[in-house]
């Protein structure tokens, strides 16, 4: 069982930036896994928001946060980032962490794990 932990949510005014960081609980795990980022607003859907390969050569975007997210992960770290810029009220959800053997079924929805969440809140 892998432990996904993320941090780095809070308040920003638009147009702010926010880091967020997911630190996983296995490393043998973590560096061979696709990582992803998904999110959830009040009442919608949770929706795919980036994801990346276990070697960092591929990385996947939603339409609406391309150009302004940004993943990237440090496997002797046991860590994934979603650098996020030019913010958005639209952009306010709760962020999730994922995990996944399959890189495309991660980025379907359908990851092996998910963190806990942190909220975003953007600000207009």
């Amino acid at each position: 069982q892998v432990q996904l932990v993320e941090s780095g949510g809070g308040l920003v005014q638009a147009g702010g930036s926010l880091r967020l960081s997911c630190a996983a609980s296995d490393r043998r795990t973590f560096s061979i896994y696709a990582m992803g980022w998904f999110r959830q607003a009040p009442g919608k859907e949770r929706d795919f928001v980036a994801a990346i390969s276990w070697s960092g050569s591929r990385a996947d975007y939603a339409d609406p946060v391309k150009g302004r997210f940004t993943i990237s992960r440090d496997n002797a770290n046991n860590s994934v980032y979603l650098q996020m810029n030019s913010l958005k009220p639209e952009d306010t959800a709760v962020y999730y962490c994922a995990a996944g053997a399959g890189y495309t079924r991660l980025v379907g929805g359908r990851p092996d794990y998910w963190g806990q969440g942190t909220q975003v809140t953007v600000s207009s």
